[in-house]
């Protein structure tokens, strides 16, 4: 993991296109401006891991509905 120390209105550069700005440093809070293209997504780490789970979820459900389906023609034979 790389370490960098940053100032209010400071940047750190990722890459040509993602640049992330300390915005503000309140207390134990501090507040981050991120420009990036639109197609890069970008989110807090509790909600990436939430939509992870929810694919995991959704990928693991479909294999039970195409079976459920797959029974179901076989009943109408």
């Amino acid at each position: 993991m790389l370490v960098l120390t940053r100032k209010l209105n400071e940047s750190i550069q990722i890459g040509d296109n993602i640049e992330i700005t300390v915005l503000s440093v309140q207390g134990d809070q501090i507040k981050l401006g991120i420009n990036a293209p639109k197609e890069v997504e970008v989110h807090r780490k509790e909600i990436y891991v939430s939509i992870q789970e929810s694919n995991s979820e959704a990928a693991s459900t479909l294999p039970n509905v195409l079976d459920i389906l797959k029974n179901s023609s076989n009943n109408l034979k």
